[in-house]
């Protein structure tokens, strides 16, 4: 199990301003859908991707095994804590003498117990991120997040144009991160 800590950062009013000029609107009325519909599109960025946009804080929940682990986000920036998780669901700060972590070269975040104190299940929090903001994205990421809100403000009614615009996933399939299960 995997869960985001925080939320999306507030969106900069450039960001929404993006949108309003991709569909060509000029007054602020829809600023408030707009914002949701990019963050909807942000979503589906990082559904698609595999990989987080902007740095958060995340949590995994994993077995307590002596085995090397894979954190379950991408890319890791950080691992922050690792924990031991008993099973009445009191958790105890592992010493970092009992445990091993890595982030390898492709964001890849492992974690190892060397010894527990006999929990079931240990949980680690880690930042995970392309970004620190939006304005640190990659263009093409950007690009068509901006083209997937317009997509999703013009199309808001239930009438669908055939689809998401090819574009869009045009933009985002460079960055896009496949894992076999």
């Amino acid at each position: 199990m995997s869960f985001p800590i925080a939320d999306w950062p507030d969106l900069p009013a450039a960001l929404i301003a993006e949108v309003r000029d991709f569909v060509r609107i000029d007054h602020d009325a829809d600023d408030v859908a707009i914002d949701a519909f990019l963050r909807s599109a942000a979503s589906l960025c990082e559904d698609f991707t595999g990989q987080m946009l902007i740095a958060r804080s995340v949590t995994d929940m994993l077995p307590a095994l002596h085995a090397w682990q894979k954190l379950k986000r991408l890319p890791v920036q950080s691992i922050s804590v690792v924990e031991q998780v008993a099973a009445d669901g009191i958790a105890s700060v592992l010493a970092v003498a009992d445990y091993a972590m890595d982030i390898d070269s492709d964001g890849i975040g492992w974690v190892r117990l060397h010894r527990s104190n006999g929990g079931s299940r240990i949980r680690v929090t880690y930042m995970s991120g392309l970004a620190t903001d939006w304005d640190e994205l990659p263009a093409g990421l950007r690009q068509g997040i901006v083209r997937m809100a317009g997509y999703l403000y013009a199309n808001r009614d239930g009438v669908d144009a055939g689809g998401p615009p090819s574009a869009v996933t045009a933009l985002w399939r460079p960055y896009r991160r496949m894992r076999v299960a």
